[in-house]
């Protein structure tokens, strides 16, 4: 069975700091791009970052980047997203996306609430 299950999220004040982790299981993890996606209420999903599936390459949007750093470990199959200087317009559902070719996995989702 397929699983990603997000952790890490929570409250934090305006000017913080969060890491976010996701640990995959049930498919073989190395081989897959990951992904940050995030959704504030109200609001669609919002790219946040990708990384390749060796970690070599990584990708951000103009409104996370120089803040946000997605990494990866293919030995405990977990991918983590490190969030500074967090902003209000930051708070969302962050959920962690698996993709290769055809298969796209998706977990449950964390929730950052950025407010003072």
């Amino acid at each position: 069975e397929v699983q990603l299950v997000e952790s890490g999220g929570g409250m934090v004040q305006p000017g913080g700091s969060l890491r976010l982790s996701c640990a995959a299981s049930g498919f073989n993890f190395s081989t897959y791009d990951m992904a940050w996606v995030r959704q504030a209420p109200g609001q669609g999903p919002e790219w946040v970052s990708t990384i390749n599936n060796d970690g070599d390459s990584t990708y951000y949007p103009d409104s996370v980047q120089g803040r946000a750093t997605i990494s990866r470990d293919n030995v405990r199959n977990t991918v983590y997203l490190q969030m500074n200087s967090l902003k209000p317009e930051d708070t969302a559902v962050y959920y962690c996306n698996a993709a290769r070719l055809s298969a796209s996995y998706w977990g449950q989702g964390t929730q950052v609430t950025v407010s003072s």
